[in-house]
């Protein structure tokens, strides 16, 4: 098939044979610049036509055209109508950075027409995805707000205004199913804080587009996060919003819970109910604020209350939590034994539902294991260097793995294949660890830094600075809210996660620090050092609670129970060792390991300890 390229030919699509289009007789253009086939028409708006095509130069690879036919009047017209589309260019290619919005290819003029070329989105818009499978969920909407919120902040930080937030214009990608903002025709830069045409300029779809929009021709941020408010309640109802607005303007969204088909959490509610606010000073003012909101709603259910002397994970059923005291494990006694590494083991990790044991490798691969059978499921290979951390998500469909090649890599746990590799680093990955929350990443490296990313879009967000060397060892508080990072200048620091500040760097240890963790129950920080020894620190007050000696190797690392009343340790000397948290004393000494122990973790019903070695193997503890 080949399009004709007349912008106002009523039948563009002509067979491959034809060399004049057999619409309008217009002469066809069977490859635009030399590089691009345009063989279908797929829409046309105020400023012009797109069509896809294929890029010959790149296997045929599909790509998107969009095509200048401005339909306006007058010269003055003609130019900033020009100006508009050259300013969609430059806007695309600088947007087109960020892994959720289209890639600008080119744009060039031929034959007196502008073209502009981008990346071809393959997947389904939400408006197709509600046609095909009805109203959505509540958790498929806050996968959606996590996806997508932070490719907003990224567009509202380059002084940019989407101006046209709604379904169609949202694309979940095949394939990594992520969610794609598109069509930025119609977006403006900002001059500081508001942007504006013409008065009376109405750009927006109506029903999502905001009020001020819609009367005025002006837009802020808020204005995109009310198109996404109204999103998120169509896809909860599949109530257009345009039908509401026929009837009742904007009146409709002080009533909008009625048009509910399900019941959604309050907290939900309360984010909808401020994201559709008519008064665009009632709204959310910024991405950054919804996240808040969000996170601190996420966040309750990991926090755990100062009465209760038990964590429980949010994500286990009562009937498989089993709380194991300190004196069951004076008796621990090694049950399995898993061989298949090529390599020493650098790093093991449950997963949070309890099914499956992970490990890394200096074989440069991550094992899964069936913790029932305590057989090998799956070799996850990529990386091109030892793998020295891994570590599931909270809901166990992710794991990460930091290497000595200087990425990180997301896998899915279902398919066991790659996600996306993370770049940013320009050294050694040493560790990584997932937010309680799911929706950050921390990894530290050699280069004496910590880096945050955003999960859902794989950008990076700060870095943190302020060790004088390598960052052996992150993890996130169980409330989210704090992050620890141990290192080889033998201090460790504690930082502020929405602020990306330090809060506290702590100095007692006198050698390398290893490992770091904190308690479930968020009371109590454990790090342990290449001094030989674990100290305990209280985390409100800063203050070092205990120093826990024994081991005769440096101290590789450690782990708490999840009930917080044990605390395993690794070390050089072969050995893993149980403490009692309360008491601070040792409770038994696990032997068996011919090598170093380089990681030790416990299953989430804390009834198994699994520990790594540079013996090449990892073993399975329970008490008895």
């Amino acid at each position: 098939m080949t399009c004709c390229l007349n912008p106002h030919c009523p039948q563009p699509n002509n067979p491959d044979v034809n060399r004049y289009c057999q619409a309008c007789g217009v002469e066809l253009i069977p490859i635009l610049r030399g590089h691009y086939r345009v063989i279908k028409l797929l829409g046309e708006g105020g400023f012009g036509r797109t069509y896809i095509a294929e890029d010959i130069d790149k296997l045929n690879e599909y790509c998107v055209v969009k095509q200048f036919t401005a339909n306006v009047q007058g010269t003055g017209a003609l130019n900033k109508a020009t100006q508009l589309f050259e300013q969609e260019a430059r806007q695309l290619q600088q947007l087109g950075k960020h892994p959720q919005i289209p890639t600008l290819y080119a744009y060039f003029e031929e034959g007196k027409q502008l073209f502009l070329v981008q990346e071809y989105i393959e997947g389904e818009t939400l408006s197709q995805l509600v046609e095909k499978q009805g109203v959505w969920t509540e958790s498929q909407v806050k996968q959606l707000l996590e996806d997508l919120l932070p490719v907003l902040k990224f567009v509202h930080e380059q002084k940019v205004i989407h101006r046209d937030i709604k379904p169609d214009n949202i694309i979940q990608r095949r394939g990594d199913e992520c969610f794609v903002l598109i069509d930025f025709g119609v977006a403006k830069q900002l001059s500081t804080t508001v942007l504006q045409t013409t008065v009376g300029t109405r750009i927006g779809a109506d029903g999502f587009a905001a009020i001020e929009q819609m009367q005025g021709g002006e837009a802020y941020p808020a204005s995109d996060l009310f198109g996404l408010g109204v999103t998120c309640f169509y896809l909860l109802t599949e109530v257009h919003p345009y039908d509401l607005f026929l009837e009742e303007g904007y009146g409709w969204t002080r009533n909008w819970e009625q048009h509910l088909k399900q019941s959604i959490s309050q907290e939900l509610k309360q984010v909808l109910t401020k994201l559709l606010q008519k008064d665009v000073r009632q709204r959310y003012q910024s991405v950054s604020d919804i996240l808040t909101a969000l996170r601190s709603h996420s966040t309750k259910s990991y926090q755990t209350p100062k009465s209760s002397p038990v964590y429980q994970n949010p994500k286990q059923t009562s009937s498989s939590q089993t709380v194991t005291s300190g004196v069951s494990w004076k008796n621990a006694t090694c049950v399995g034994t898993l061989t298949g590494h090529s390599q020493s083991v650098w790093s093991v990790a449950f997963s949070p539902d309890g099914s499956t044991l992970a490990s890394g490798s200096y074989d440069k691969t991550i094992k899964l294991w069936d913790v029932s059978t305590d057989s090998e499921i799956a070799t996850l290979k990529g990386h091109s260097r030892w793998v020295n951390s891994v570590i599931f998500s909270p809901d166990s469909n992710i794991i990460a793995s930091g290497s000595d090649d200087k990425t990180i890599k997301l896998w899915n746990v279902s398919t066991r294949r790659e996600i996306v590799t993370l770049r940013g680093h320009s050294s050694l990955i040493l560790s990584v660890a997932f937010s309680p929350d799911g929706l950050l990443l921390a990894s530290g490296g050699s280069n004496n830094t910590i880096k945050l990313w955003y999960v859902s879009t794989r950008m990076q967000i700060v870095t943190l600075r302020g060790h004088s060397g390598w960052v052996r060892s992150v993890a996130f508080s169980p409330d989210g809210r704090m992050l620890v990072s141990g290192s080889l200048d033998k201090t460790v620091k504690l930082w502020d996660v929405s602020t990306h500040r330090k809060i506290v760097t702590l100095e007692e240890h006198s050698d390398y620090i290893r490992s770091v963790t904190f308690s479930p129950d968020g009371h109590i920080l454990a790090s342990g050092s290449d001094d030989k020894t674990i100290k305990l620190w209280d985390i409100l007050t800063h203050f070092q609670i205990a120093t826990l000696k024994g081991h005769s190797g440096g101290v590789r690392s450690v782990a708490f129970s999840p009930n917080s009343r044990i605390l395993a340790s690794g070390s050089d000397d072969k050995t893993v060792k149980l403490w009692d948290v309360k008491t601070q004393t040792e409770i038994t000494t696990l032997k068996g390991h011919s090598h170093w122990v380089r990681s030790v973790a416990f299953s989430p019903d804390g009834n198994t300890l699994a520990s790594g070695s540079y013996d090449k193997t990892i073993k399975l503890w329970r008490p008895r």
